[in-house]
């Protein structure tokens, strides 16, 4: 937190004169312009009460001579690099060398040091009091200023670290390179070690120098951002990769002075993409050979070609749509945490305001932005497949019929409606929620590509698929088609449509998420989606949904703790998640219910903790931690505690079987108010 300089009215002025009335006269003349003084019985009293709070010191010559000054001296040496503590010296002889030779050597050791002669006139000494607080005022804002660079210094280490981003700079006149340990650390070297310019480019791979060179000479030229990806060679030969952003600083002559910038390891990126370069060339080379033997039969050819370049299509965009769905869902999972960090705080900063209306106003449209936040990363993890769904049986034919009245609202009088239910269709199995919300996004989409007005066809039907494929096993479906009259898509929009944040709507009518959750939702059930159009003809969307082969409906996961007598009353928890934000967060959450909690960061030192013989109410444990996992957790807590409720926090759906048998769940980012009522259930 910034420091505010210290105002007038709180500087306090120290005053030690302990021969005659100088104290008494210095005191009252100070008091009377406004100025606190406090009298010092002697120097060493004077030294205790030194600090920063001082605006400055009145102190006779002959208080100081003959006397041990050591400690007065130590201190004045010790103060911050942003003090000087401005000294009076009320003397007999001035403060000139010729008549006052002790002068200089006060000079010396009080260094801010100001000389008043006696007898003084009032207005002399006020006048030097008031020029010794203005400095001494001048010196407390440096202070703040100090302090809030170096606060921003924090952050931004913090930001960097949290990133695992290394600093760099390099000056452009002399060469020298100046590192974080991070980022010496991304070219193999240790936090302590050398690292010039000369031994960065030693460390770049010699095929990549040139390249690094030429952009490096384009942004000093340009003024144009360097950004460059390359790979490096660690002192061990491994080989790595490393990617450098900088910017340009420039004097204020406008002549370039230094590249400052930040670097990333991105081996693993590299490597990937080299992999990947590699399976080209071995399946370039593949049909090259191929087509060379299938020349002998030119119709045959043709047709194995073409057969050939739909498979690769295919792979291509499953392989494509693979790495996004992955891509999507670990950083979705992760926002996912940094939401549960930000909503828990504000929801607990929210009721610390409650009588300022302007702060829980903001507080309130921070909270909104979260909420959108952490709705738009269900979409995102809907789609990667990862979302927390509740499966059990579903009755299609009912969910459908009960949502017309809800559909017709939401596509508007310019719609119709028309429904369509075959007879005797089994139950599904599904999360019944997710599936109302992608017949609803279905529907909408349908409405905007019709924006003449026109109908939406649902209908249900029953088929069989025969044999095994790659997106789904033999068995029976149930289909849920969902057909519109509107503009339709041609085929490079088709293959792009499920992509998320794709979308052929105006900026800002649509976030391009809605049929990437419904493909996400329909593979994570064992389905998958359909699509086909024609421009002009309109779209048709299918979702397959596997039939269920249960006929008990399942219970939340939640009503699966251990029968425990029911208590109330505070609880005493142990809070396991390997993120100090969010069990910060949770911890803070749960002390303002009125529960005691007690924070570790690991599931080894939760059952460290556990087998020295601390006793617990509850156990709250994040599911993906390092080392052990918190089903893991769990599992280990069972066997040594049977009866010890657990709940199971995580945004993940691909938690392993059996875990709900051991363990409550509750779904990242959760509320105050979903806390408290998982535990009104286990309590």
């Amino acid at each position: 937190m910034r420091m505010i300089a210290i105002p007038e009215h709180a500087a306090l002025t120290l005053v030690h004169t302990p021969i005659g009335r100088d104290a008494e006269i210095a005191s009252a003349l100070l008091k009377e312009a406004g100025i606190s003084a406090r009298i010092a019985d002697s120097l060493q009293d004077l030294v205790g009460s030194l600090g920063d709070n001082v605006a400055f010191v009145v102190i006779t010559e002959e208080a100081m001579r003959g006397a041990d000054l050591r400690l007065f001296s130590a201190w004045i040496e010790q103060q911050p690099s942003w003090s000087d503590l401005p000294f009076i010296v009320l003397t007999a002889r001035g403060g000139g060398p010729e008549r006052n030779p002790g002068a200089a050597l006060l000079s010396e050791i009080l260094g801010n040091v100001s000389f008043v002669e006696r007898p003084f006139h009032a207005t002399t000494f006020i006048s030097v009091t008031r020029s010794a607080l203005r400095g001494r005022r001048r010196q407390w804002e440096a202070r703040s200023r100090i302090e809030a660079l170096d606060e921003k210094e924090r952050r931004l280490q913090t930001a960097l670290e949290a990133g695992r981003l290394g600093a760099w700079e390099l000056d452009l006149a002399t060469n020298v390179l100046t590192t974080s340990s991070t980022c010496r650390g991304i070219f193999g070297r240790a936090e302590d070690e050398d690292f010039s310019y000369e031994d960065l480019l030693q460390a770049i791979h010699p095929d990549d120098l040139d390249e690094m060179k030429e952009a490096v000479r384009t942004t000093i030229e340009t003024g144009a951002d360097y950004s460059i990806a390359y790979r490096t060679i660690w002192p061990d030969a491994s080989i790595h990769g490393a990617e450098i952003r900088a910017q340009l600083h420039r004097d204020r002559a406008g002549r370039p002075i230094k590249l400052v910038g930040v670097s990333a390891d991105v081996t693993q990126r590299l490597q990937a993409e080299q992999e990947q370069r590699h399976q080209n060339e071995l399946l370039e080379e593949r049909v090259s050979e191929r087509t060379r033997e299938l020349k002998k039969a030119h119709d045959l050819v043709l047709a194995e070609v073409s057969q050939r370049e739909r498979a690769e299509e295919q792979l291509r965009q499953a392989q494509k749509m693979e790495a996004i769905g992955q891509l999507t869902g670990g950083v979705a999972h992760d926002f996912n945490n940094l939401l549960m960090a930000v909503l828990a705080n504000l929801e607990l900063l929210r009721k610390h305001v409650a009588g300022d209306e302007r702060a829980s106003r903001l507080v309130e449209g921070a909270m909104q932005g979260a909420r959108r936040g952490a709705s738009l990363t269900q979409r995102l993890l809907a789609f990667a497949r990862r979302q927390d769904l509740q499966v059990g049986p579903v009755n299609l034919s009912g969910l459908v019929t009960t949502m017309e009245e809800l559909l017709q609202r939401s596509v508007g009088s310019r719609i119709a409606i028309h429904v369509e239910v075959a007879d005797g269709l089994p139950q599904v199995s599904a999360d019944a929620n997710q599936l109302e919300l992608a017949l609803l996004n279905l529907a909408v989409n349908a409405r905007d590509a019709m924006p003449d007005g026109g109908a939406i066809h649902i209908t249900l039907r029953e088929a069989e698929v025969a044999t095994d494929s790659a997106s789904m096993v033999s068995g029976s479906y149930v289909v849920l088609s969902v057909r519109d009259e509107g503009i339709g898509m041609d085929e490079g929009t088709l293959q792009k449509a499920i992509e998320p944040f794709f979308s052929t709507k105006e900026l800002g009518k649509g976030t391009g998420l809605g049929l990437s959750m419904v493909h996400g939702l329909a593979l994570q059930l064992g389905g998958q989606l359909a699509l086909a159009s024609t421009p002009g003809k309109g779209t048709t969307a299918e979702i397959w949904i596997p039939v269920s082969a249960n006929s008990v409906v399942a219970q939340p996961l939640a009503e699966t703790v251990p029968d425990k007598p029911s208590e109330t009353g505070p609880k005493r928890i142990l809070l396991v998640d390997d993120d100090v934000l969010i069990a910060m967060s949770s911890a803070d959450m749960l002390s303002d219910l009125g529960h005691e909690v007690v924070e570790v960061y690991s599931g080894k030192d939760a059952l460290a903790l556990i087998d020295t013989g601390e006793c617990f109410d509850l156990v709250i444990t994040d599911y993906s931690m390092p080392g052990m996992t918190g089903a893991e957790l769990a599992k280990a807590l069972h066997e040594r505690l049977p009866y010890l409720p657990i709940i199971l926090a995580s945004g993940y759906a691909d938690l392993p079987p059996g875990v709900e048998m051991q363990a409550a769940r509750l779904s990242k980012p959760y509320t105050q108010e979903q806390l408290a009522h998982t535990l009104s259930k286990i309590f």
